[in-house]
């Protein structure tokens, strides 16, 4: 199919209007069996639940253009469990995984044209979502639903690439926690609003959020999971109940271990251990693996050994490794990688 005429190299990551959009409804409890629709727009009560009380859970993935010239998405059925956990964890009725993969084969099969080519930088970006959308004035959940799935191509989620960011240790609280999945109820992206801009006004990337208890353990950014290189070639992540089930860092501490040859480990992470670490990324769907060079803690400058102009050596084998599997430049792991056309 031929590509929209779009500047792929330059695309920032922001909302495109695609052509297609899925969309399913929840009414007298059941799913109906859903649609591609040409309507971006959504017209709700002024009394809707999502609205009165958020009570609404989403969901992103990617879809990219292979090597070879196949349309492709990395492992939609993770993002599918995790909105069946996200919307259990909120009283919503769970839209089936095996649905969910359809739906997600419907919508990136319309908008085939907007993937972005291969060897572009680019992809198109998928975000499922539900939400609560007949009246509810009381506390309580809605009893009717819609499901979308929009889609919009995308560029680089940090400004500059792969450029080492700074980020700081940051003194607000993140948020309640996210459970299970993405649950966007008021809690962890718009909790995190005023702290990120905050943090963009006095020059910082990002925020690194402490542990609620204690304020002495490393957790995760505002909208990604981190992990660290240890100075003999180990990875490190966070472990916590708190912070997001990344798919992404899940699939990187596969890699490592299974590509790279590399130990990988899960466990707490203590502030006082930063200046120990030789490399540090935030990693997501959005972020996919993003280098730190400087890490700020209310003042005292942590300079990583990577530098603050490249990526480290080793971020890098597992940057190169989970996109060469993303792109099918490298055969990945059964399931992974779901053809779409």
């Amino acid at each position: 199919m031929e590509k929209k005429n779009i500047d792929w190299g330059n695309l920032g990551f922001g909302y495109i209007q695609t052509d297609y959009r899925f969309v399913s409804n929840f009414k007298d409890g059941k799913w109906d069996d859903g649609e591609l629709s040409t309507d971006a727009n959504i017209v709700l009560n002024e009394c809707s639940c999502v609205l009165q009380y958020a009570q609404t859970v989403f969901e992103g993935l990617k879809a990219y253009t292979t090597e070879d010239g196949r349309t492709v998405v990395f492992r939609p059925d993770l993002n599918g469990e995790r909105l069946e956990q996200s919307a259990a964890r909120l009283k919503m009725p769970v839209y089936p995984k095996e649905k969910f993969l359809e739906a997600v084969q419907k919508v990136v099969k319309a908008n085939e044209a907007f993937v972005p080519p291969y060897g572009s930088g680019a992809s198109l970006y998928l975000r499922p979502y539900m939400f609560g959308s007949d009246p509810v004035i009381g506390v309580k959940p809605a009893t009717e639903y819609q499901f979308r799935i929009l889609t919009t191509p995308v560029g680089p989620y940090f400004k500059g690439g792969v450029k080492p960011l700074t980020v700081r240790i940051c003194d607000y609280d993140r948020a309640a926690p996210h459970g299970t999945g993405n649950i966007k109820a008021g809690l962890n992206y718009a909790m995190s609003l005023f702290a990120i801009v905050d943090a963009h006004e006095k020059g910082f990337d990002e925020n690194f959020y402490l542990d609620a208890a204690t304020r002495t353990k490393i957790e995760e950014t505002g909208g990604a999971n981190i992990i660290f290189i240890t100075k003999d070639g180990k990875l490190v992540t966070p472990k916590s109940d708190s912070i997001l089930p990344s798919i992404t860092r899940r699939s990187i501490v596969q890699v490592a271990r299974e590509y790279l040859d590399m130990e990988a480990e899960e466990r707490e992470i203590h502030v006082d251990e930063l200046a120990d670490f030789a490399e540090c990324g935030l990693c997501g769907t959005a972020a996919v693996i993003s280098p730190v060079g400087k890490i700020v803690d209310h003042g005292k400058e942590i300079c990583l050994p990577a530098g603050m102009t490249d990526m480290g050596p080793v971020t890098k084998k597992l940057y190169d490794t989970l996109t060469g599997i993303q792109m099918g430049r490298i055969k990945g792991p059964e399931g992974w990688v779901v053809e779409v056309c």
